[in-house]
């Protein structure tokens, strides 16, 4: 009897353990019933990086979505699916079909433009199942991949033109070439510093040659440079193994960025879209297979600058038709030397891709920043695809309207929104549901507490507006300088605050502090510059301090030394924080008397000037005030969350178990459990229950994407979250987090 006690309590024991073991190697995530409600919308969309249709069946379409995922549609866009959500980056660059086997997809993480706000990648990933999985094949330090080419007779063979970090030098930049499937990779073009490559073509008469465009660029905080001397148009005629500058008849200047077509008809005949110098530039045509170059017209993609477009596309149904991508899409129907603007009316501009149909001469389908656009009457007239939810938000805010409080927010180069958290129509929260409070690039938006008629939002670079969410009235309300002062350093998204202590108190941020008591209609300046105030074209960029007549985009710049984020303490009224884009927290006691400088690199673990995304007074505790800081800008992309206990005079880091890759955005406090923080991340939602000392991630309901900010309505204890790529999503009731206990989760 006590043997069999014995062996029986010993079979319970192992029992255990192996059920222990078990669990253990599931980690079962405690918080996956929390799940995150997408709301949209889609009645404005996000930006396209590239368009690939099925070459068997045109109503496939797999789209690339510049800080969203891949979609595809089985039905031309009726409706839709995100297939790459479980994957680690969500910004993509490019995606190419294998033609040979159309059930082969490859995709190239990160964006392929130069923008500020552009997302990056961890290399290229490939699908067998149309879509179904997908596996990371390499070049994870490439960042940002543009192209992708297929051998036509052998799918083992791959080329991908790899632009490399924008951030920084080095990383995987050029052209690759790959002879097994993508398991091993070789590079054949490009330098190790600042040279990628932007563009690949090949012959399909001769698939051993090809043509690669390669892009010196780099972008910091304070500036941007787009072109170098290793920027040009090269040829390969042994299979991509190596390259010979072509240089005949190009100008021997810094070139840009360079977009590369074939004619269809003529694959000898090979069209470059080359940035010059200072933003000018021109289209060449080359009618020997690259040998000589000459010049056909001056034409170069505008807007904030051809880093932006730049991709040129020859017409497959009508030779010397060329299409250039820009904010107006030029059309060229003699091989490049005169160009017409493409009618844009009843289509989002910023154009970035296109596919035509073999099978329908008159249809093109256009990837924009405002979603997808396709013509059936070659341009005439658009249609837009309103069913894809992948809009970019900087920011979020909400109202305390009744019964449903509304969410407002700015996108990326489609205006500013309002919608309501919930509806009563079963269908629920429709397009239809959502408005247009301003246009341009819409960024932080704020609301009056008590007053939801009232609301405030802005263009990009500090263009400030009062809303009248009742009588749709918008003042302008932007400070301006007195006469004589200089003009103001208006961040790209500058931070508008309410004050916690007077519903009608504004404060608002260039390089100095501003403060209105009466919604806008007068400002008073609080603060003399409270940033570095440099010139920063004299600050290393492109590896040291660069002459005045090197290849500066001025326009793609945005303003620096500035004020990115404010703050005042609801406990005490007049303890102000405002932090820079320049590495500095600024701290006023008495309502902007006077300041007092903090420098964050004296910090232990802090870099020499990151950027402050946040800055949050704690809700419980005058003394006490967090901050979120970033510094991909200079290719660091650790997560750097900061707590002072003492009003900023020391500050530790709060990044405790977070991911070491990993950029903060903000943060936002409970209003009922002190240590209770949310975190928006580059990587979705984390949340620390004991005050920053560890952190987990609310993975429920959410795909992998940047939260680019985060709040708490707090009547309906629900958690608010801005995407930059797949809209606002919504956790109902925070309240069991509060009262989980975190000790029971393992």
């Amino acid at each position: 009897m006590m043997i069999s006690k014995r062996i029986t309590l010993t079979f319970i024991l192992s029992l255990g353990l192996v059920f222990n073991a078990l669990a253990q190697e599931a980690k079962v995530d405690p918080y996956q019933g929390l799940d995150f409600r997408s709301i949209g919308p889609a009645f404005t969309s996000g930006r396209i990086a590239d368009v690939a249709i099925h070459p068997k069946n045109e109503n496939v379409w797999y789209v690339a979505i510049g800080s969203g995922g891949v979609w595809k549609t089985v039905n031309s866009g009726t409706t839709w699916k995100p297939i790459f959500d479980k994957e680690t980056t969500y910004s993509i660059g490019c995606v190419t079909i294998d033609q040979s086997t159309p059930s082969t997809i490859w995709v190239g993480s990160g964006e392929n433009v130069g923008g500020r706000h552009v997302g990056f990648g961890d290399g290229i990933y490939v699908s067998h199942d149309d879509g179904k999985t997908w596996k990371n094949m390499g070049l994870q330090k490439s960042e940002h991949i543009s192209k992708i080419l297929i051998h036509p007779e052998d799918s083992n063979i791959i080329w991908v033109a790899a632009q490399g970090p924008l951030w920084s030098k080095g990383g995987e930049r050029g052209v690759y070439k790959s002879t097994d499937g993508g398991s091993t990779w070789n590079k054949t073009l490009g330098n190790e510093e600042w040279t990628g490559a932007t563009d690949l073509l090949i012959d399909p008469t001769n698939p051993n040659v090809l043509y690669a465009a390669t892009w010196d660029r780099h972008r910091t905080v304070a500036a941007y440079m787009g072109g170098g001397p290793g920027s040009g148009i090269h040829k390969s005629t042994d299979g991509g193994e190596t390259w010979e500058k072509l240089t005949t008849g190009i100008p021997k200047v810094k070139l840009g960025k360079i977009g590369l077509a074939m004619n269809p008809y003529d694959p000898n005949m090979i069209y470059a879209a080359i940035e010059l110098e200072r933003l000018t530039g021109g289209v060449f045509v080359s009618t020997n297979g690259g040998k000589s170059w000459s010049k056909k017209s001056n034409t170069v993609s505008g807007g904030t600058g051809p880093h932006y477009y730049q991709e040129l596309y020859a017409s497959p149904h009508k030779e010397g038709r060329l299409y250039l991508m820009n904010n107006y899409v030029k059309i060229s129907d003699d091989h490049g030397k005169t160009f017409v603007n493409m009618n844009e009316k009843g289509k989002h501009v910023d154009s970035h891709a296109m596919a035509f149909k073999a099978s329908d001469p008159n249809y093109v389908l256009f990837g924009t920043d405002g979603g997808l656009y396709e013509s059936f009457d070659l341009t005439k007239t658009w249609k837009f695809i309103s069913n894809l939810p992948v809009t970019q938000y900087y920011k979020v805010a909400v109202d305390d309207s009744e019964p449903f409080y509304n969410i407002y927010g700015g996108t990326q180069d489609n205006g500013s929104h309002g919608g309501p958290s919930r509806t009563r129509n079963e269908a629920g929260i429709l397009n239809s549901d959502w408005w247009i409070t301003l246009g341009a690039d819409g960024h932080q938006s704020a609301t009056e507490p008590g007053n939801p008629k009232i609301t405030y939002g802005e263009f990009q670079q500090g263009v400030l507006w009062r809303v009248d969410q009742t009588t749709g009235e918008t003042v302008f309300i932007q400070p301006q300088p007195a006469l004589g002062e200089p003009a103001e350093r208006f961040n790209w998204d500058a931070p508008i605050l309410v004050s916690p202590h007077k519903p009608t108190r504004l404060y608002f941020a260039s390089q100095r502090v501003w403060k209105s008591e009466n919604r806008g209609d007068e400002w008073q300046a609080i603060s003399k510059d409270l940033t570095r105030n440099q010139e920063r074209l004299a600050l290393p960029i492109m590896g040291g301090q660069q002459s005045w007549d090197n290849a500066w985009d001025v326009n793609a710049m945005s303003n620096y030394n500035t004020i990115t984020s404010l703050a005042e303490s609801p406990k005490q009224e007049g303890l102000l924080y405002a932090g820079t884009d320049d590495g500095i927290i600024q701290v006023s006691e008495d309502g902007g008397a006077n300041w007092r400088k903090v420098e964050l690199s004296v910090i232990k673990g802090i870099p020499a000037t990151p950027f402050v995304n946040d800055v949050r007074a704690d809700l419980f505790d005058a003394n006490i005030v967090y901050a979120a800081l970033d510094n991909h800008k200079n290719g660091d992309f650790k997560p750097y969350l900061l707590k002072s206990m003492d009003k900023g005079r020391t500050w530790s880091l709060m990044n405790g178990n977070l991911p070491k890759r990993l950029l903060t955005w903000r943060l936002v406090q409970d209003h009922i459990k002190k240590d209770l923080l949310f975190a928006a991340t580059e990587n979705g939602v984390y949340f620390t229950a004991n005050g920053g000392g560890n952190w987990s991630q609310l993975k429920g309901g959410l795909p992998t994407i940047a939260m680019r900010d985060i709040t708490i309505q707090r009547r309906e204890n629900d958690l608010v979250a801005a995407s930059f790529g797949r809209g606002f999503y919504i956790l109902d009731d925070i309240s069991p987090l509060r009262e989980f206990n975190t000790a029971l989760k393992n």
